[in-house]
């Protein structure tokens, strides 16, 4: 499988487990307190964090020029950094979903001392870290060759 066959196969199917996670939330209602996480419905017209509370459209106009962004420079995205920015492109449509289709977005992990989230918003978190992580560490490097061009080298320290 080649790695736009790939990462679009990762991209759909975490956005099809945050949905399917979601509607048996809603629909189970489940009330499951494991210690660690309760896992119940919990109705976020916000961002993370609870920030943007009811600013349901702005949000929306948001996520759709994030998504607009990552297409637009696709093709700049180094190997490393695909499947971190699948993972934030799964879980920002993950959201976006929900924001368009129920006016807010279903959380369901609450561990009680920190805000509440579901499986799109661990797609963004992750991607996120990982996507910084992998920025540091490339921070010596020149960005990403075309095709059928030499590939990048370390930059030299000017002397």
């Amino acid at each position: 499988m080649d790695g736009f066959k790939r990462n679009s196969f990762i991209l759909i199917s975490l956005v099809l487990a945050d949905q399917a996670l979601k509607w048996l939330i809603e629909s189970l209602r489940p009330e499951l307190d494991l210690k660690l996480v309760t896992i119940h419905s919990i109705h976020n017209s916000g961002a993370s964090f609870g920030m943007l509370q009811g600013q349901n459209t702005a949000l929306i106009f948001i996520s759709i020029i994030v998504l607009g962004i990552v297409m637009m420079n696709v093709k700049s995205i180094s190997q490393k950094q695909t499947l971190p920015v699948t993972m934030i492109t799964a879980g920002i449509l993950g959201n976006l979903i929900d924001r368009a289709s129920r006016g807010f977005v279903v959380d369901f992990f609450d561990l009680g001392w920190f805000p509440a989230f579901n499986l799109a918003d661990s797609c963004i978190s992750i991607g996120v870290a990982w996507l910084v992580i992998i920025l540091l560490l490339e921070k010596d490097y020149e960005p990403r060759a075309k095709a059928g061009t030499i590939t990048p080298q370390k930059k030299r320290k000017k002397r």
